[in-house]
């Protein structure tokens, strides 16, 4: 970890002065996880959840949104401010603020889509199929949330069926280790 966190650093910023790094993969894949990790290896880097943009109604309408209270804002060097989605009261509440730090983490499902990726410095795929992730998520979740799961997995499916992220990755890390998978560090797939 300490080693990529030294790699993202010493990119060139791809949003003004932020290096934007997102981390993609399915529901249940270990996103959160690994991100939460990298954020401590670069020293406290700011996550963005993208289930904090996300809505019932809209689980990949989210662009708009992001877009104007995350990207726009860190472009110009300001702090952004986004609303974030209470799951249970099903509505934006709370306001979370994100400085243009160095280094500022895009964590969801579909943060490597193709209207994300020009503002990105690296695309991070949690290399973990659709069927053990969304087991492990299941499992997480408890049977209580088991309808939320079928939907959830035809949106997903729909959604990286007609924009995939993975092909797109920079970096793949194994969804079960961790771990980087051996021969994309340092192999970029989409550009200098």
């Amino acid at each position: 970890m300490p080693a990529l966190a030294a790699g993202l650093r010493a990119l060139a910023p791809s949003l003004g002065p932020v290096r934007l790094i997102a981390v993609d993969g399915h529901a249940g894949s270990g996103k959160t996880t690994f991100a939460g990790r990298l954020a401590r290896a670069l020293g406290g880097a700011p996550v963005v959840h993208l289930d904090d943009l996300a809505t019932h109604e809209e689980p990949f309408g989210w662009v708009g949104r992001l877009r104007r209270q995350v990207l726009e804002p860190l472009a110009a060097g300001r702090t952004a401010e986004y609303r974030v989605y209470d799951w249970t009261l099903r509505r934006f509440e709370a306001v979370r603020r994100v400085p243009p730090a160095p280094v500022v983490l895009l964590e969801g499902v579909g943060a490597g889509r193709r209207a994300v990726r020009p503002a990105l410095a690296r695309l991070i795929w949690m290399d973990l199929d659709a069927a053990a992730a969304r087991a492990r998520g299941e499992l997480r979740d408890g049977p209580e949330l088991a309808g939320f799961w079928a939907g959830w997995a035809r949106a997903e499916h729909a959604h990286f069926a007609a924009d995939p992220s993975r092909p797109a990755a920079d970096l793949l890390v194994d969804g079960v280790t961790g771990r980087i998978v051996r021969g994309t560090l340092g192999e970029p797939a989409h550009g200098p």
